[in-house]
């Protein structure tokens, strides 16, 4: 049984790909969270009531200060052919090894959900899910979202950036009708589109999220300046140089004008090719 920095995951099969992904970017000196990786077999136990494996992820969990943010890092997950998106739960603002321990085990049972094993089925995956978990201190993010290198819907070459007020669930849950930012790769704007950020995810006093109404202006204004659209290319310019040429599928977040990496995937739905 496994629970380590996650900068020492390695073993896609043991760890998941998210976990292993994280812990080549924080190696290159991404700016990745600070957090741990928690093997699949280790969750396992963790929902069998093992009492080693509680003490080993409490051990591990201890030296992580803050809040943090618990994901899954299942076997399989967030490769090239299947990226599991969606169908895995995720806990925001976890205080605590005990809170900790308790989302692992919400991870767990998500992984096997009718919705999760049906998706699983389709990706010709039948064998037992092993759903590892990633460990993360939480960023507290003023803004939020996602970013591809690719644009996933027509395949052209171009950074295509989707944004919103608060921490990233409202964009990659749908909440909202986030910014849209197209860019060159080189880094020239193509366009900057507002959304409507009606609603923040923002993190409760006492432990996990809130929905906070958006005033209108500010739900109309785009959330992303110049500044941080330089930043958010320089962060895609260094997962180039990190895994390659390979287009990525990019979660971010900014907190004090600072940017921040939470989880990398090859994009695995892309359309029809077209090229600028």
């Amino acid at each position: 049984m496994t629970a380590i920095p996650l900068h020492q995951a390695f073993e896609t099969n043991v760890f998941g790909g998210k976990a292993v992904q994280l812990g080549a970017a924080l190696r290159a000196g991404l700016p990745v969270p600070d957090g741990i990786a928690v093997a699949a077999e280790t969750v396992d136990a963790l929902a069998a009531g093992s009492t080693v494996a509680r003490d080993e992820f409490f051990c591990a969990a201890s030296k992580l200060e803050g809040p943090v943010a618990v994901r899954s890092s299942a076997v399989g997950e967030d490769s090239a052919e299947a990226s599991f998106a969606g169908q895995h739960a995720t806990k925001l603002n976890v205080h605590g090894p005990e809170m900790a321990l308790h989302a692992a085990i919400e991870i767990w049972k998500s992984g096997r959900t009718e919705n999760a094993l049906a998706y699983r089925q389709r990706m010709g995956t039948s064998h037992e899910p092993q759903v590892g978990v990633v460990v993360q201190r939480l960023v507290h993010a003023d803004v939020a979202g996602v970013l591809f290198t690719c644009n996933p819907v027509t395949d052209l070459d171009e950074i295509v950036i989707e944004a919103a007020w608060g921490l990233g669930e409202s964009v990659v849950q749908g909440m909202v009708i986030p910014d849209r930012i197209r860019m060159t790769r080189a880094g020239a704007v193509l366009e900057r589109q507002a959304g409507f950020k009606e609603i923040a995810v923002r993190k409760s006093p006492d432990g996990g999220t809130y929905h906070e109404p958006v005033p209108l202006p500010l739900a109309r204004r785009i959330c992303l300046g110049y500044p941080e659209l330089r930043a958010l290319h320089q962060l895609a310019g260094l997962c180039d140089e990190t895994f390659g040429q390979e287009p990525h599928d990019l979660e971010w977040a900014i907190q004090n004008n600072q940017v921040f990496l939470l989880q990398r995937r090859p994009i695995t739905r892309r359309g029809t090719p077209q090229r600028a």
